[in-house]
């Protein structure tokens, strides 16, 4: 049974940087795995996301100042966030699948979450 555990998350200054980091357990070596955000009132999503063959994407709202990895072991991924504001601020949330993409409904596991808020 696959799980997933967030970590890394809290409170920074406007331009400050945060790492966050998923491990997951159970057999997930194959599937994407990827970071949503939510906000109070908003819809959760997309952030970026690792995929097949260690390919990476990011949403518009976050390239060049977040990037993604996962470690070698296939069960860890990060989410180094830099330059970060105020906008940022949500509750982040790790994700698994056996596809790909920037919809909820393709990954099938979530985490529950951690907090990250941007101070201005």
């Amino acid at each position: 049974q696959v799980r997933l555990v967030e970590s890394g998350g809290g409170l920074v200054q406007t331009g400050g940087s945060l790492r966050l980091s998923c491990t997951a357990s159970g057999r997930i070596s194959w599937y994407t795995m990827a970071w949503f955000r939510q906000s109070p009132g908003k819809e959760r999503e997309f952030v970026a996301a690792h995929g097949w063959g260690s390919r990476t994407y990011s949403a518009d709202s976050v390239k060049g100042r977040f990037d993604i990895s996962r470690d070698s072991d296939k069960k860890t991924i990060h989410l180094q966030m830099n330059n970060l504001t105020p906008e940022d601020t949500a509750v982040y949330y790790c994700a698994a699948g056996p596809d790909s993409g920037t919809q909820l409904v393709r990954y099938n596991y979530w985490g529950q979450g951690t907090q990250v808020t941007v101070s201005s």
